[in-house]
């Protein structure tokens, strides 16, 4: 039974713009503000970095400010489609798209350009110009603003989740953060997630959150089955 709570510990709340760690993309997130409130003039933009570096958050943050549509490389492909009722689209993961998503999400610029009133932010893991996709919808990706996504150091990361934790009232022993940043995974939405874990599986043993503590949670995350 314990190890099947654990497995039901993931569950969070949407990604949101406030809870965005800025570091050095304070541009980026005043642009994607202004998107969500439907007041930039810059009606495109493109976000790209390597992994880990928010593109996905700020999109499904984004998507909370209604009428928007998330869209993934995986997603049903009527969702490339446009609709008068939705004004702003998310396309993400775009050096992903199979050939068939790409003419639609091609086509989906287009109708957006045409509509003179909706949006379109989309993300990808390098510069528009080196995806690997159709040359057209490459120079379609090149059409608004373009700005690369800088990851945080470990400073920054240390100060987030020290901020998360303290948010969280969770009361951390000396080494517990600086460990996780060195032997775990090093996206800031990873680390919150254990940091999350780490909390609930201090209260369910009723015990402080302490270095043991944690290695006692990452040994029972190994031994819990996968379908």
């Amino acid at each position: 039974m314990q190890k099947q709570l654990l497995l039901d510990l993931g569950t969070s709340l949407p990604p949101s713009l406030k809870d965005f760690v800025v570091g050095r993309n304070a541009e980026v997130l005043q642009l994607l503000h202004g998107i969500a409130e439907r007041r930039s003039p810059n009606h495109f933009a493109y976000l790209w970095g390597e992994a880990g570096t928010g593109k996905t958050h700020l999109l499904q943050s984004l998507a909370q400010y209604a009428p928007a549509r998330y869209i993934a490389s995986y997603s049903p492909l009527g969702d490339f489609s446009f609709s008068p009722e939705i004004s702003l689209y998310l396309l993400d993961d775009c050096d992903r798209l199979p050939p068939r998503e790409q003419i639609a999400a091609f086509n989906l610029f287009n109708q957006i350009r045409d509509s003179q009133s909706a949006y379109l932010v989309t993300a990808g893991n390098c510069a528009p110009m080196a995806l690997p996709l159709r040359d057209d919808l490459r120079s379609r990706l090149c059409w608004g603003l373009a700005y690369q996504l800088h990851g945080l150091t470990d400073e920054e990361k240390l100060e987030a989740l020290a901020a998360q934790a303290k948010s969280r009232g969770i009361n951390l022993s000396a080494g517990v953060l600086p460990w996780l940043l060195a032997h775990y995974r090093r996206d800031l939405h990873s680390l919150v997630q254990i940091l999350d874990e780490l909390d609930h599986y201090s209260l369910q043993m009723k015990r402080t959150v302490t270095l043991p503590l944690l290695h006692d949670l990452l040994q029972q995350k190994l031994e819990q089955p996968h379908d």
